[in-house]
């Protein structure tokens, strides 16, 4: 660098006009130096160490994959309550939306006209029954006194046939007694099944079972539950043709598989369903393929027509690996992750995704065991780096780390240190 002293025996700082012209001279000359010397340092190692990101170690295994579908809760029973007795409705004997038993009383018919049907064929049951024995005792007497020649064979056989006419009628009137006996007791309607009945359709009062069968009302079976859903035939026979090529294996028990339901709120039922049937017919409109499962309700939490979502796995992957979501990078040219080395460099990897299992992808291809990934720190990635410090990724997210915290706060300070030289 020249000495100070001769700058100032320079001509320019001699004038007078000159001397602002002679001090921006000089404060570029101490610039140039300041950048000169800065340059140097970065040159012998002084520069910033490589940027900490969060990696994730690769480690494959058997993953499920896990299919999720929209679908639609319905009830596994579902029987209408009707009046198979004509009259007038008297009482309604159950609390609307309460649980009912099979068999407990729900509504009373008027049951005054049939309990009037039952006496009178009690009746006609017992005047037959007086007439068999009446009939039955003559046949008896004459058959003594047919062999003996003392009636004549015609008044046997008539004493028989009558004997057997009044047993045809005791029949009918045992079944004519059971008849009205069914009906005084359809005049008690009561619930065919167990489960939860909804409102009363009809009111006290009302004239039903007039022509038709009224209905009273609804009792519904809510445990278990049956869900419905439907799955692309497209991706049905994908999956059977992946099986049928050893890409992947069917589930542990996939005859019934498990069924988790999540509901519209994001929460995922406690209680696991299993699955019940697959339809082999393909809808012609929709080109679905429709699927049912079971899924207990003890607390009566689901409830009939409320949509839910279906995760269901119907097969696994071997050797897959699963990774979080925001390590992958999905474009239209493919899936790529950014893979950390031995050494701190990175380098862009295309990968194979097989589905997703809640937050994670499953990578099925192009990645080996023991390589890490990166996560997350694509922000402190700055133009030209290629290393990076890799440190375990954690799901809460990375915290940054001190010295990277300190690093502002002494890039912040040089112009100070700067200024300070430059005075001095």
């Amino acid at each position: 660098m020249p000495a100070l002293s001769n700058i100032k025996s320079d001509p320019l700082f001699a004038r007078p006009g000159r001397f602002v012209l002679g001090g921006l001279a000089l404060a570029l000359l101490l610039a140039g130096c300041g950048a000169k010397d800065a340059a140097q340092a970065q040159g012998g190692g002084g520069g910033m160490p490589p940027p900490e990101v969060g990696v994730v170690t690769v480690t494959p295994g058997d993953v499920g994959l896990v299919t999720e579908l929209p679908g639609r809760l319905e009830a596994s029973r579902i029987a209408q309550v009707r009046a198979r007795a004509a009259g007038i409705l008297q009482k309604r004997l159950f609390r609307e939306g309460s649980d009912v038993k099979a068999g407990q009383p729900l509504f009373q018919i008027d049951p005054a006209p049939y309990a009037a049907a039952y006496e009178s064929a009690q009746a006609t049951l017992a005047r037959a029954e007086a007439n068999l024995a009446q009939a039955t005792a003559l046949a008896e007497r004459y058959k003594p006194l047919v062999e003996a020649n003392a009636v004549s064979k015609q008044d046997y056989a008539t004493a028989v046939a009558s004997q057997k006419s009044a047993q045809a009628d005791v029949a009918a009137g045992k079944a004519a007694v059971q008849t009205a006996r069914i009906n005084l007791g359809y005049a008690s309607v009561t619930a065919p099944i167990a489960g939860r009945i909804g409102r009363a359709l009809v009111t006290e009062g009302a004239l039903v079972g007039q022509g038709e069968a009224t209905q009273l009302a609804v009792v519904q079976q809510i445990n278990p539950m049956y869900v419905n859903f439907t799955q692309s035939a497209t991706d049905v026979m994908k999956l059977r043709k992946a099986m049928a090529d050893g890409q992947l294996k069917r589930a542990p028990g996939s005859e019934a598989a498990s069924v988790r339901l999540v509901l519209e709120d994001g929460t995922e039922h406690t209680q696991a369903g299993k699955l019940l049937f697959s339809d082999l017919t393909v809808d012609a409109t929709t080109g679905q393929i429709t699927l049912r499962a079971e899924v207990p309700n003890p607390s009566g939490l689901l409830l009939p027509g409320l949509y839910v979502r279906v995760r269901l796995e119907q097969a696994q992957a071997s050797n897959a690996i699963m990774l979080p979501q925001q390590a992958v990078t999905r474009t239209a040219q493919g899936d790529t992750v950014m893979v950390v080395g031995a050494d701190g460099a990175l380098s862009p990897r295309s990968v194979k995704v097989g589905g997703a299992k809640g937050n994670q992808w499953i990578i099925l291809d192009g990645l080996k065991a023991g390589e890490q990934v990166m996560v997350d720190g694509v922000m402190k990635l700055m133009p030209g780096v290629t290393k990076v410090k890799p440190v375990p990724w954690q799901p809460g997210g990375a915290k940054a780390p001190a010295a990277a915290a300190s690093g502002p706060a002494a890039a912040a300070s040089a112009p100070t240190a700067a200024a300070s030289a430059a005075k001095q």
